[in-house]
Formats: C-alpha cells, sequence, structure tokens
C-alpha cells in the first residue's frame, strides 16, 4: 500500500512489484505497488509486503474473518532498498472514503474505533539495516463487542520522525490494507438522500433547457458497498422522459460513508413538474472477489419547471389577438353607427322622390 492512488487500483503481490520510492508528500491508500522504482544513490526507499505464514505467500493485501472476542497473527514484511539503516514507525489505522473518492487511513495520532484499534504491532517502531527486511509481527484481536459487519483498516509504515525520507515536512506513507469481516449477519444496505433536481431554462420559448439532479448516497449497512446509478426525468403522467446516460459507479463506501453525487440531463422539455429519479443497484464483493448486484434502491423528488420564455411569448400572443378583436369591434361599432345615421337619410331620399 502506497500513499496516494485510486484504491480500484490493484498489482501482483511479490516483492518486486511492491518496491515503491516513497517520494510523495500527500496522504491516500491503495495496494501494493503495480512496479519496482529504481531510487537514485543517497534517496531513502523501501518497500512493504505481506508475510508468508499460513495464511499464504504474496498476499496482495490481508483479509480475514473473525468473530467477537477472536484473535489471529500475522506479519508485515518491511525492506530496506537505501544505502542507509532505515528507522520506521509502524501502526494500524482506521480506513476512510475522502471527497475525491479514494480509500485513505486516518492520521496516526487519529483516534481509531475499528481496525486501527483492534490490530496491535509487536513494536512502535522498526529499523531496517540498508538492503535487508524485517518482518514486524502483529495481532488482530476483538473485543466481545464488536459489532458484525466489514471493516477497513491497513498496516501502515512512515518515517519516525518528520521529514526524515527528504528533509521535506510530508507524512511520507507506505502500507497494506486490511479488510477485516467480524461475524454475524451481514445488513448491506444503501439511501438515496438530499435529492434536488434544479432546471435551466432556455430564451426559445419552444426549446429545451436542462436539468441537474443531486443526491448523496449514505452506506446505511454494515458492509462495504459499490453503487451502480440510474438518473432519469419525466413529466407529467411519465411523458416526456430523458435519461442521464452512463453514470460511473460509485466509490467503495464503508459502512456509514456518504457519496455526493450530481448528474446533469440535457434537452429537458419544461413540462411544468418534472418527476427525478435515482435508482441505486448495491453491488457488494465477497471475499473471493465476486460482485453480487442486490435489490434496487430508488428514490423520487419533483420540481417545478415554469417556462417563462413560452408564457411570455404566450401573453404578448394573446395581447396581440386581443387588441385584434378590439380593433376589430371598434369598426364593427363605427360601420353600425355610420349604418345607423345613413339608413334615415337614405329612406327619406326614397320617400321625396
Amino acid at each position: 500500500m502506497h500513499l496516494p492512488r485510486p484504491r480500484t487500483t490493484t498489482a501482483a503481490g511479490s516483492l518486486a512489484q511492491a518496491t515503491v520510492v516513497v517520494l510523495l508528500a500527500v496522504l491516500g491508500f491503495l495496494g501494493v505497488g503495480t512496479a519496482p522504482a529504481a531510487a537514485a544513490d543517497g534517496e531513502v526507499s523501501w518497500a512493504v509486503r505481506t508475510a508468508s505464514n499460513d495464511f499464504g505467500s504474496g498476499r496482495q493485501n490481508y483479509r480475514y474473518t473473525l468473530d467477537p472476542g477472536g484473535q489471529l497473527d500475522d506479519g508485515l514484511v518491511v525492506v530496506n532498498h537505501g544505502t542507509t539503516p532505515l528507522h520506521l514507525a509502524v501502526y494500524a489505522a482506521d480506513g476512510f472514503t475522502t471527497e475525491q473518492g479514494r480509500l485513505d487511513l486516518a492520521a496516526k495520532d487519529a483516534k481509531s474505533t475499528g481496525v486501527g484499534a483492534w490490530v496491535h504491532t509487536d513494536r512502535s517502531d522498526v529499523t531496517v539495516p540498508p538492503g535487508t527486511s524485517v518482518e514486524v509481527p502483529f495481532t488482530v484481536a476483538l473485543p466481545d463487542s464488536a459489532a458484525p459487519g466489514e471493516y477497513m483498516g491497513g498496516i501502515v509504515t512512515s518515517p519516525a520522525q518528520a521529514g526524515e525520507a527528504d528533509g521535506s515536512e510530508g507524512d511520507h506513507r507506505l502500507g497494506i490494507r486490511i479488510r477485516l469481516r467480524v461475524g454475524g449477519e451481514l445488513k448491506p444496505s444503501l439511501s438515496v438522500e438530499d435529492l434536488h433536481v434544479r432546471y435551466s431554462g432556455t430564451p426559445n420559448p419552444l426549446g429545451k433547457g436542462d436539468a441537474t439532479v443531486t443526491y448523496t448516497i449514505h452506506n446505511t449497512g454494515n458492509a462495504i458497498l459499490t453503487a451502480r446509478q440510474t438518473v432519469s426525468i419525466s413529466g407529467p403522467l411519465g411523458r416526456l422522459s430523458g435519461d442521464a446516460g452512463h453514470i460511473d459507479d460509485s466509490p467503495e463506501l464503508l459502512p456509514g460513508d456518504t457519496w455526493k453525487v450530481s448528474v446533469p440531463i440535457h434537452g429537458v422539455v419544461p413540462a411544468l413538474r418534472l418527476t427525478g429519479t435515482v435508482t441505486l443497484m448495491p453491488l457488494l464483493t465477497d471475499a473471493a472477489g465476486s460482485v453480487a448486484p442486490l435489490a434496487n434502491v430508488e428514490s423520487t423528488t419533483h420540481a417545478w419547471t415554469i417556462p417563462w420564455a413560452l408564457l411570455l411569448f404566450l401573453i404578448v400572443l394573446c395581447g396581440l389577438v386581443i387588441a385584434a378583436l378590439a380593433s376589430r369591434r371598434r369598426r364593427q361599432t363605427k360601420l353600425r353607427v355610420q349604418e345607423a345615421v345613413e339608413q334615415p337619410l337614405r329612406e327619406r331620399e326614397t320617400s321625396d322622390r
């Protein structure tokens, strides 16, 4: 695990593929590196990998299933590719999803309540001679009160003192993720919250506008889930409908996580009242990596879309029609008055003859 990188990245778990030069001064969270990286003489470089034991060898990360009160032992191997002894802090931390959709780890000083609280390394720091590796054993011990469900965290290594890696004050971290399933009933659940539809019209009275559907996906269950999303707009009685087309799946959301989404829909007819519909298909990934779709979750909302340009056009048109009718009535009235005046004159002329 190297920090940062999108969590959807995976790679082979060999030592050569795990080697990463730690040159970044920002936080993130991922699995083992995808390729070896060469370091110039004098640069600090190290790699981490899972220990080979009864759990297997060449593992990409740690995956465990334990009942409350259970315990297991495993190990992390730290390799120093530099030319000087390397002193690293070693600790466990809870995972969380960032606003960019990446899985990150809590800082060393942050309080952990899951993986970071239940994983204990046999030492808080390690010194690795140049060109060698050291295994750091750790224990996963669950309290009897551990709630069923899935948890994400990781084992992290970082320079024991700030700036030790390259003289900067950044937090350079390298680690491996831990995905933990606590025995008991798994209750995967997603909800759609804060659903809104905003409509932006067009000056063309007969044209179409754009709608923006915003909402928040909330993982309200105890399983790690990804959401497949569908968003659509429809007018009264389900007519004049349109959809947003393809929308990328949400990132993996840990229990309790939220993910804000904004989806534009173009070419929407201003049908006075629009209905926005969001449909989520929760995707559950098991320990073997198989993805299972769950029952859809649907939510709707409504928005008024008054076609002001069209209304103004109709008002002007009605005004012109009314004005034309009034002018016609005036002409007809004038003709009737003129006819009423001329009729006696014609009758008198006729009688005089």
